[in-house]
Protein backbone atom coordinates (compact mmCIF):
# COMPACT_ATOMS: atom_id res chain seq x y z
CA UNK A 1 0.00 0.00 0.00
CA UNK A 2 1.46 3.53 -0.96
CA UNK A 3 2.24 5.62 1.75
CA UNK A 4 -1.33 7.93 2.87
CA UNK A 5 -0.30 11.70 2.05
CA UNK A 6 -3.26 13.93 3.65
CA UNK A 7 -3.90 17.25 4.13
CA UNK A 8 -4.28 17.99 8.16
CA UNK A 9 -5.00 22.11 7.88
CA UNK A 10 -6.71 24.13 4.95
CA UNK A 11 -6.98 27.55 5.57
CA UNK A 12 -8.33 30.33 2.51
CA UNK A 13 -7.93 33.94 2.72
CA UNK A 14 -9.83 36.51 0.47
CA UNK A 15 -10.05 33.51 -1.97
CA UNK A 16 -13.04 33.55 -4.41
CA UNK A 17 -16.15 33.98 -2.11
CA UNK A 18 -14.08 33.40 1.68
CA UNK A 19 -13.26 36.03 3.35
CA UNK A 20 -11.17 33.83 5.74
CA UNK A 21 -12.07 30.00 6.18
CA UNK A 22 -10.37 27.15 7.89
CA UNK A 23 -10.70 23.45 7.80
CA UNK A 24 -9.45 21.34 10.35
CA UNK A 25 -9.04 17.48 8.37
CA UNK A 26 -8.28 14.26 10.37
CA UNK A 27 -6.46 12.61 7.28
CA UNK A 28 -9.77 10.68 6.01
CA UNK A 29 -11.55 11.67 2.76
CA UNK A 30 -13.56 15.25 2.96
CA UNK A 31 -16.88 15.22 1.89
CA UNK A 32 -17.90 18.97 0.84
CA UNK A 33 -21.66 19.02 0.02
CA UNK A 34 -23.89 22.41 -0.22
CA UNK A 35 -25.96 23.93 -2.75
CA UNK A 36 -24.80 24.74 -6.59
CA UNK A 37 -22.42 28.16 -6.11
CA UNK A 38 -22.22 27.57 -2.25
CA UNK A 39 -18.25 27.29 -3.03
CA UNK A 40 -17.60 23.67 -2.45
CA UNK A 41 -15.47 23.63 -6.24
CA UNK A 42 -13.55 26.63 -4.90
CA UNK A 43 -12.40 24.79 -2.15
CA UNK A 44 -11.24 22.12 -4.49
CA UNK A 45 -9.47 24.82 -6.57
CA UNK A 46 -8.00 26.52 -3.94
CA UNK A 47 -6.02 23.30 -3.26
CA UNK A 48 -5.10 22.26 -6.28
CA UNK A 49 -2.96 24.88 -6.54
CA UNK A 50 -1.10 23.42 -4.56
CA UNK A 51 0.64 21.46 -7.41
CA UNK A 52 2.57 23.86 -10.48
CA UNK A 53 0.19 25.47 -12.60
CA UNK A 54 -2.88 27.48 -12.58
CA UNK A 55 -5.24 24.76 -11.03
CA UNK A 56 -8.28 22.80 -12.32
CA UNK A 57 -9.96 26.14 -13.72
CA UNK A 58 -6.82 27.63 -15.09
CA UNK A 59 -7.95 30.82 -13.66
CA UNK A 60 -5.60 33.69 -14.24
CA UNK A 61 -4.65 34.64 -10.87
CA UNK A 62 -6.13 37.72 -10.76
CA UNK A 63 -9.63 36.29 -10.99
CA UNK A 64 -9.00 34.11 -7.96
CA UNK A 65 -8.86 37.13 -5.49
CA UNK A 66 -12.05 37.68 -4.05
CA UNK A 67 -14.31 40.48 -5.40
CA UNK A 68 -13.45 43.46 -2.79
CA UNK A 69 -10.56 42.34 -1.19
CA UNK A 70 -7.61 44.79 -0.55
CA UNK A 71 -4.44 42.88 -1.81
CA UNK A 72 -4.41 38.97 -3.45
CA UNK A 73 -5.32 35.78 -1.97
CA UNK A 74 -3.47 33.51 0.58
CA UNK A 75 -3.62 29.54 1.02
CA UNK A 76 -1.53 28.12 3.59
CA UNK A 77 -1.73 24.04 3.95
CA UNK A 78 -0.40 21.89 6.80
CA UNK A 79 0.20 18.34 5.57
CA UNK A 80 1.68 15.12 5.95
CA UNK A 81 3.42 14.95 2.76
CA UNK A 82 6.01 12.44 0.78
CA UNK A 83 8.88 14.45 2.61
CA UNK A 84 6.97 13.98 6.09
CA UNK A 85 5.04 16.85 7.74
CA UNK A 86 5.28 19.78 5.92
CA UNK A 87 3.82 23.48 5.75
CA UNK A 88 2.75 25.02 1.96
CA UNK A 89 1.77 29.09 2.01
CA UNK A 90 0.91 30.44 -1.79
CA UNK A 91 -0.64 33.32 -2.71
CA UNK A 92 -0.57 36.45 -4.96
CA UNK A 93 0.56 39.99 -4.44
CA UNK A 94 -1.12 42.26 -6.44
CA UNK A 95 0.31 45.78 -7.74
CA UNK A 96 -0.56 48.45 -9.90
CA UNK A 97 0.53 46.73 -13.07
CA UNK A 98 1.13 43.18 -12.02
CA UNK A 99 0.27 40.04 -10.20
CA UNK A 100 3.14 37.35 -8.53
CA UNK A 101 2.93 34.13 -7.35
CA UNK A 102 4.66 33.74 -4.17
CA UNK A 103 5.07 30.34 -2.77
CA UNK A 104 6.85 29.35 0.73
CA UNK A 105 7.27 25.69 2.19
CA UNK A 106 8.15 25.33 5.92
CA UNK A 107 8.43 29.23 5.56
CA UNK A 108 11.42 29.18 3.42
CA UNK A 109 10.54 30.98 -0.67
CA UNK A 110 10.49 28.19 -3.09
CA UNK A 111 12.88 28.39 -5.99
CA UNK A 112 10.15 26.96 -8.68
CA UNK A 113 6.69 25.93 -7.88
CA UNK A 114 8.18 22.52 -9.03
CA UNK A 115 9.47 21.92 -5.78
CA UNK A 116 5.42 21.27 -4.40
CA UNK A 117 5.95 18.08 -6.13
CA UNK A 118 8.52 16.73 -4.20
CA UNK A 119 5.69 17.16 -1.33
CA UNK A 120 2.25 15.85 -3.35
CA UNK A 121 1.03 14.58 -5.98
CA UNK A 122 -2.65 15.42 -7.17
CA UNK A 123 -5.14 14.46 -9.76
CA UNK A 124 -8.20 16.01 -10.58
CA UNK A 125 -11.77 15.38 -12.12
CA UNK A 126 -14.39 18.06 -13.17
CA UNK A 127 -17.39 18.58 -14.65
CA UNK A 128 -15.67 20.75 -17.32
CA UNK A 129 -13.82 17.44 -18.20
CA UNK A 130 -16.61 15.55 -19.50
CA UNK A 131 -16.82 16.49 -22.69
CA UNK A 132 -13.00 15.35 -23.14
CA UNK A 133 -13.34 12.92 -25.74
CA UNK A 134 -15.48 14.87 -28.05
CA UNK A 135 -13.95 17.80 -27.08
CA UNK A 136 -11.06 19.77 -28.72
CA UNK A 137 -7.42 18.03 -29.06
CA UNK A 138 -5.71 20.93 -27.04
CA UNK A 139 -7.61 19.43 -24.33
CA UNK A 140 -6.48 15.94 -24.64
CA UNK A 141 -2.73 17.25 -24.74
CA UNK A 142 -3.64 19.04 -21.77
CA UNK A 143 -5.19 16.13 -20.20
CA UNK A 144 -2.20 13.90 -20.85
CA UNK A 145 0.14 16.62 -19.90
CA UNK A 146 -0.70 16.69 -16.88
CA UNK A 147 -0.73 12.81 -16.28
CA UNK A 148 2.81 12.93 -17.52
CA UNK A 149 3.77 15.70 -15.04
CA UNK A 150 2.64 13.82 -12.32
CA UNK A 151 5.19 11.11 -12.74
CA UNK A 152 7.89 13.51 -14.36
CA UNK A 153 7.77 17.18 -12.71
CA UNK A 154 10.58 18.32 -15.18
CA UNK A 155 7.85 17.67 -18.34
CA UNK A 156 6.11 20.62 -17.22
CA UNK A 157 9.23 23.22 -18.05
CA UNK A 158 10.12 20.67 -21.37
CA UNK A 159 6.74 21.99 -22.55
CA UNK A 160 6.73 25.57 -22.17
CA UNK A 161 10.52 25.73 -23.30
CA UNK A 162 9.16 24.01 -26.29
CA UNK A 163 6.50 27.03 -26.89
CA UNK A 164 8.91 29.78 -26.22
CA UNK A 165 11.11 28.46 -29.17
CA UNK A 166 8.65 27.96 -31.45
CA UNK A 167 6.88 31.33 -30.52
CA UNK A 168 10.63 32.20 -31.85
CA UNK A 169 10.54 30.04 -34.54
CA UNK A 170 7.07 31.59 -36.15
CA UNK A 171 7.69 35.12 -35.36
CA UNK A 172 11.43 34.66 -37.18
CA UNK A 173 9.05 33.23 -40.28
CA UNK A 174 6.74 35.65 -39.94
CA UNK A 175 9.00 38.42 -40.53
CA UNK A 176 10.70 36.74 -43.58
CA UNK A 177 13.61 36.36 -41.48
CA UNK A 178 14.85 33.27 -43.08
CA UNK A 179 18.88 33.20 -41.88
CA UNK A 180 19.63 29.24 -41.80
CA UNK A 181 22.29 29.30 -39.35
CA UNK A 182 19.64 31.00 -36.25
CA UNK A 183 16.37 28.86 -37.31
CA UNK A 184 19.10 26.12 -37.37
CA UNK A 185 19.70 26.32 -33.48
CA UNK A 186 15.65 27.11 -33.08
CA UNK A 187 14.77 24.23 -34.34
CA UNK A 188 17.40 21.93 -32.93
CA UNK A 189 16.23 23.38 -29.65
CA UNK A 190 12.75 22.64 -30.25
CA UNK A 191 13.49 18.63 -31.73
CA UNK A 192 15.24 17.80 -28.45
CA UNK A 193 13.05 19.48 -26.07
CA UNK A 194 9.86 18.56 -28.70
CA UNK A 195 11.15 14.49 -28.95
CA UNK A 196 11.37 14.61 -24.86
CA UNK A 197 8.24 15.73 -24.27
CA UNK A 198 6.94 13.32 -27.04
CA UNK A 199 8.50 9.97 -25.51
CA UNK A 200 7.38 10.61 -22.00
CA UNK A 201 4.02 10.64 -23.06
CA UNK A 202 4.81 7.16 -24.70
CA UNK A 203 6.20 5.92 -21.89
CA UNK A 204 3.33 7.47 -19.18
CA UNK A 205 0.64 5.89 -22.26
CA UNK A 206 2.66 2.55 -22.38
CA UNK A 207 2.58 2.17 -17.97
CA UNK A 208 -0.91 3.29 -17.88
CA UNK A 209 -1.83 0.79 -20.35
CA UNK A 210 -0.35 -2.48 -18.60
CA UNK A 211 -1.93 -1.07 -15.47
CA UNK A 212 -5.37 -1.17 -17.38
CA UNK A 213 -4.50 -4.69 -18.71
CA UNK A 214 -3.87 -6.18 -15.33
CA UNK A 215 -7.00 -4.96 -13.31
CA UNK A 216 -10.22 -7.36 -12.40
CA UNK A 217 -12.70 -8.21 -15.49
CA UNK A 218 -15.69 -7.65 -12.83
CA UNK A 219 -14.35 -3.70 -12.63
CA UNK A 220 -17.44 -1.28 -12.40
CA UNK A 221 -15.66 0.77 -14.61
CA UNK A 222 -15.07 0.05 -18.27
CA UNK A 223 -10.94 0.02 -19.68
CA UNK A 224 -9.82 2.28 -22.06
CA UNK A 225 -7.26 1.88 -24.60
CA UNK A 226 -4.89 4.38 -25.22
CA UNK A 227 -2.34 5.37 -28.32
CA UNK A 228 -0.85 8.96 -29.51
CA UNK A 229 -1.62 10.49 -33.06
CA UNK A 230 -0.59 12.78 -35.09
CA UNK A 231 3.22 13.24 -34.30
CA UNK A 232 5.85 10.78 -35.80
CA UNK A 233 3.17 8.01 -35.65
CA UNK A 234 4.89 4.43 -34.76
CA UNK A 235 8.87 5.88 -34.77
CA UNK A 236 9.22 5.93 -30.98
CA UNK A 237 10.66 2.53 -31.04
CA UNK A 238 14.03 4.31 -32.72
CA UNK A 239 16.79 6.01 -30.62
CA UNK A 240 16.09 9.39 -29.47
CA UNK A 241 18.69 10.97 -31.41
CA UNK A 242 17.58 9.26 -34.73
CA UNK A 243 13.89 11.13 -33.57
CA UNK A 244 15.51 14.58 -32.87
CA UNK A 245 17.65 14.45 -35.92
CA UNK A 246 14.53 13.46 -38.16
CA UNK A 247 12.29 16.12 -36.94
CA UNK A 248 14.90 18.74 -37.18
CA UNK A 249 15.21 18.04 -41.03
CA UNK A 250 11.56 18.33 -41.06
CA UNK A 251 11.14 21.46 -38.99
CA UNK A 252 13.90 23.15 -41.73
CA UNK A 253 12.26 21.69 -45.29
CA UNK A 254 8.80 22.84 -43.74
CA UNK A 255 10.04 26.63 -42.93
CA UNK A 256 8.27 27.95 -45.79
CA UNK A 257 5.07 26.20 -46.08
CA UNK A 258 4.97 27.05 -42.08
CA UNK A 259 5.58 30.77 -42.65
CA UNK A 260 2.75 30.44 -45.31
CA UNK A 261 0.50 28.98 -42.89
CA UNK A 262 1.47 30.93 -40.21
CA UNK A 263 2.20 28.27 -37.67
CA UNK A 264 4.16 25.17 -37.38
CA UNK A 265 2.29 22.69 -38.54
CA UNK A 266 4.54 19.75 -37.45
CA UNK A 267 5.57 18.82 -33.49
CA UNK A 268 4.33 17.64 -30.63
CA UNK A 269 1.79 20.45 -30.43
CA UNK A 270 -0.13 18.94 -32.73
CA UNK A 271 -0.63 15.73 -31.26
CA UNK A 272 -3.48 13.91 -30.30
CA UNK A 273 -5.10 11.00 -27.91
CA UNK A 274 -7.28 8.47 -29.01
CA UNK A 275 -9.04 6.97 -26.00
CA UNK A 276 -11.14 3.54 -27.01
CA UNK A 277 -13.92 1.66 -25.13
CA UNK A 278 -11.33 -1.35 -24.68
CA UNK A 279 -14.67 -3.81 -23.98
CA UNK A 280 -16.99 -2.49 -27.10
CA UNK A 281 -13.97 -1.87 -29.08
CA UNK A 282 -15.39 1.40 -29.71
CA UNK A 283 -13.96 5.11 -30.00
CA UNK A 284 -14.64 6.79 -26.63
CA UNK A 285 -16.25 10.24 -28.76
CA UNK A 286 -18.88 7.31 -30.07
CA UNK A 287 -19.97 5.81 -26.50
CA UNK A 288 -22.99 7.76 -24.57
CA UNK A 289 -22.11 10.16 -22.59
CA UNK A 290 -22.88 7.91 -19.16
CA UNK A 291 -20.29 5.47 -21.17
CA UNK A 292 -17.53 8.79 -21.38
CA UNK A 293 -18.48 9.67 -17.74
CA UNK A 294 -17.60 6.12 -16.84
CA UNK A 295 -14.71 5.54 -19.59
CA UNK A 296 -12.99 9.19 -17.62
CA UNK A 297 -13.51 8.06 -14.12
CA UNK A 298 -12.11 4.73 -14.95
CA UNK A 299 -8.91 6.19 -16.40
CA UNK A 300 -8.39 8.62 -13.42
CA UNK A 301 -8.57 5.98 -11.20
CA UNK A 302 -6.17 3.85 -12.85
CA UNK A 303 -3.44 6.49 -13.01
CA UNK A 304 -4.00 7.22 -9.47
CA UNK A 305 -2.96 3.86 -8.63
CA UNK A 306 0.16 4.31 -11.36
CA UNK A 307 1.39 7.01 -9.58
CA UNK A 308 1.27 5.49 -6.23
CA UNK A 309 2.28 2.56 -6.98
CA UNK A 310 5.26 4.63 -8.98
CA UNK A 311 6.31 6.92 -6.66
CA UNK A 312 5.47 4.70 -3.09
CA UNK A 313 2.83 7.81 -2.26
CA UNK A 314 -0.47 7.73 -2.84
CA UNK A 315 -2.17 11.13 -4.49
CA UNK A 316 -4.67 13.56 -3.09
CA UNK A 317 -7.43 13.15 -5.77
CA UNK A 318 -10.24 16.05 -6.27
CA UNK A 319 -13.81 14.34 -7.72
CA UNK A 320 -15.85 17.36 -8.17
CA UNK A 321 -19.51 16.62 -8.33
CA UNK A 322 -18.28 12.86 -9.21
CA UNK A 323 -21.42 11.10 -7.94
CA UNK A 324 -23.71 13.15 -9.61
CA UNK A 325 -24.62 11.19 -12.41
CA UNK A 326 -23.81 7.39 -10.98
CA UNK A 327 -26.26 5.02 -9.65
CA UNK A 328 -26.31 3.62 -5.95
CA UNK A 329 -24.22 0.47 -6.76
CA UNK A 330 -21.86 2.38 -8.99
CA UNK A 331 -21.22 5.37 -6.99
CA UNK A 332 -20.34 2.36 -3.58
CA UNK A 333 -18.21 0.99 -5.96
CA UNK A 334 -16.10 3.99 -6.79
CA UNK A 335 -15.64 4.95 -3.16
CA UNK A 336 -14.27 1.89 -2.40
CA UNK A 337 -12.17 2.06 -4.87
CA UNK A 338 -11.29 5.00 -4.02
CA UNK A 339 -10.36 4.46 -0.74
CA UNK A 340 -8.54 1.48 -1.61
CA UNK A 341 -5.90 3.57 -3.52
CA UNK A 342 -4.63 4.57 -0.31
CA UNK A 343 -5.15 8.26 -0.11
CA UNK A 344 -7.00 11.17 0.22
CA UNK A 345 -9.92 12.41 -1.55
CA UNK A 346 -12.05 15.51 -2.03
CA UNK A 347 -15.85 15.15 -3.11
CA UNK A 348 -17.90 17.43 -3.94
CA UNK A 349 -22.05 17.15 -4.35
CA UNK A 350 -25.25 18.92 -3.56
CA UNK A 351 -26.66 15.79 -0.97
CA UNK A 352 -24.70 14.54 1.54
CA UNK A 353 -26.94 10.90 1.20
CA UNK A 354 -25.01 10.68 -2.32
CA UNK A 355 -22.34 9.75 -0.15
CA UNK A 356 -23.61 7.57 2.48
CA UNK A 357 -21.52 4.20 1.29
CA UNK A 358 -18.48 5.88 2.71
CA UNK A 359 -19.82 5.93 6.17
CA UNK A 360 -16.95 6.65 9.01
CA UNK A 361 -14.23 6.53 6.26
CA UNK A 362 -15.12 10.28 4.92
CA UNK A 363 -15.07 13.23 6.83
CA UNK A 364 -18.54 15.72 6.11
CA UNK A 365 -18.61 19.68 6.07
CA UNK A 366 -21.55 21.57 4.69
CA UNK A 367 -20.88 24.65 2.65
CA UNK A 368 -23.14 27.89 2.38
CA UNK A 369 -22.27 31.46 1.92
CA UNK A 370 -18.83 31.39 1.98
CA UNK A 371 -18.68 29.36 5.20
CA UNK A 372 -17.56 25.47 5.67
CA UNK A 373 -19.18 23.89 9.04
CA UNK A 374 -18.30 20.66 9.85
Amino acid sequence: MPHKVCLSRLKLTDFRNYAAVSLALDGRHAVLTGNNGAGKTNLMEAVSLLSPGRGLRRAAYGDITRVGAAGGFSIFAALDGMEGEVEIGTGVETGEETTTRRLRINGTAAKTADELTDHLRLLWLTPAMDGLFTGASSDRRRFIDRLVLSLDPAHGRRASDFERAMRSRNKLLDEGRFDPSWLAGIEEQMASLGIAMALARQEMLGLLTRLIEERPENSPFPSASLQLSGFMDGQFSRPSVDLEDEYAAMLAESRYRDAGAGRTLDGPHRADLIVHHREKAMEAERCSTGEQKALLVGLVLAHARLVGNLTGHAPILLLDEIAAHLDEGRRAALFDLVDGLGGQAFMTGTDQTMFSALADRAQFFTVADGKVLG
